[in-house]
């Protein structure tokens, strides 16, 4: 509408109403949805690609992608198109039954990643627990640590999810206060630094649990080398390394693995929310024989885990990753992405830490805190995330458009404009 035109009685009507839904729904959920998250005031309604369109009308730039859930967009045609098509002949079978997708979205995730066995689950959490328990199992019987003993080593600052056991080894008081007895077991060492790691493995270790890029924590890049000292240590003191790619997989940083900008190959893949799609939970332990087949029937398992449904959207997200396509665009976009943050670096700005098309930004704390920036670009029409006071993360999806991708960047430097105006 142009400066200074009269809005008509229906027009008035229209946003009154479409007011009033907002308020409505933001009074339904603030009344009898538990209150375990904070999220901005945004109810989207649709979505499609890199954008999502709120009950009023007003489209916004998602720049969180559901935490890396979305890595392809909002209703991606080929992940729907599998969905919609595995919809109409069956969704669920369990476990007790074999069904025809499983088998082959298996065998191609396994391929993908360079492995010879996936265990399916449908939560990132799940996913970990899943390790964890594998882990123990291997310890005690492939490697011979006394029953019991098992000991897991995992790093400072990490986000492996919020289940009981999960967050007996984090560091975040948040997630963890007040839900103890904590699960015994683990042994937490500074990220990044293999001094201290070398010197935590003893012979009741059974495995190292590390993201190759800390998430939560603010997008934390280890640094050059760390990597690649894990998977050294832990080859030569019979250990297992574990990597949680669930937020940093599939494409994300520019490859298919952050793992692999390091060249390294850990035993265990942890796979997760990209592995969906955004349209069904579907997470995923990968490794090789002699780690998975320690499990035997009854031991482990999931009613839902390797559902047909989810194992065939499964099976058309290996697809789009298959090509390298997305990979190659992740990078490409990425690269644009940090030369743009990079430009307000001394403007609000005081660092950037990215890789792919994952950002981290640290604030001025004495400007604004993450969740004031949060609210403050959704205005402008950008939905992004802040962690840790004064941080941001910028994960758009890998489908972003460049002029989108500039837009997105241009709004954080209005928002920081106008911090300093007053």
């Amino acid at each position: 509408m142009n400066p200074g035109t009269t809005i008509s009685e229906d027009s008035m009507t229209a946003v009154e109403t479409a007011t009033s839904r907002t308020e409505s729904l933001l009074a339904q959920t603030e009344q009898h949805v538990a209150h375990n998250y904070h999220p901005l005031d945004v109810i989207v309604a649709e979505a499609s690609g890199a954008t999502v369109t709120d009950v009023e009308g007003r489209s916004y730039l998602d720049f969180l992608a559901g935490y890396s859930a979305t890595n392809f967009g909002h209703c991606h045609p080929a992940l729907i198109a599998a969905a919609e098509e595995q919809l109409r002949r069956v969704t669920l079978t369990s476990r007790a039954f074999h069904n025809d997708q499983l088998g082959p979205f298996a065998a191609e995730l396994a391929a993908l990643v360079g492995k010879e066995m996936v265990l399916p689950m449908n939560t990132g959490a799940e996913a970990v627990e899943t390790a964890v328990k594998v882990a123990r199992k291997w310890g005690y019987q492939v490697k011979g640590v006394p029953d019991g003993k098992a000991e897991i080593i995992v790093a400072a600052g990490n986000f492996h999810g919020r289940t009981t056991t999960i967050i007996s080894f984090s560091d975040d008081e948040t997630a963890r206060a007040g839900f103890g007895p904590y699960t015994p077991g683990f042994v937490t060492v500074p990220y990044g630094d293999l001094a201290a790691l070398a010197r935590a493995v003893t012979p009741n270790t059974v495995a190292v649990l590390l993201e190759p890029i800390q998430g939560e924590a603010g997008v934390l890049i280890p640094p050059a080398g760390y990597l690649a000292g894990v998977r050294e240590l832990t080859r030569q003191a019979q250990v297992l390394f574990l990597a949680d790619e669930i937020q940093s997989g599939l494409g994300r940083t520019g490859r298919t693995l952050a793992c692999e900008h390091e060249n390294v190959v850990p035993d265990v893949y942890l796979l997760g929310k990209a592995l969906g799609g955004g349209i069904v939970p579907v997470s995923a332990v990968v490794a090789d024989r002699d780690v998975l087949g320690v499990l035997q029937p009854g031991q482990h398992g999931s009613t839902f885990g390797g559902n047909p449904l989810a194992s065939a959207v499964g099976r058309a997200v290996v697809g789009l990753l298959q090509t390298g396509e997305y990979q190659q665009r992740a990078a490409r976009l990425g690269d644009q992405l940090r030369a743009g943050l990079d430009q307000l670096l001394g403007h609000g700005v005081v660092a950037v830490r990215s890789r792919g098309l994952w950002a981290g930004i640290d604030i001025d704390p004495e400007l604004a805190t993450g969740r004031e920036i949060c609210t403050r670009l959704a205005r402008y029409g950008v939905l992004a995330k802040d962690t840790h006071g004064s941080t941001l993360r910028f994960a758009p999806a890998i489908v972003i458009g460049e002029k989108q991708l500039q837009f997105g960047v241009d709004q954080l430097a209005r928002v920081l404009v106008d911090l300093r105006r007053g």
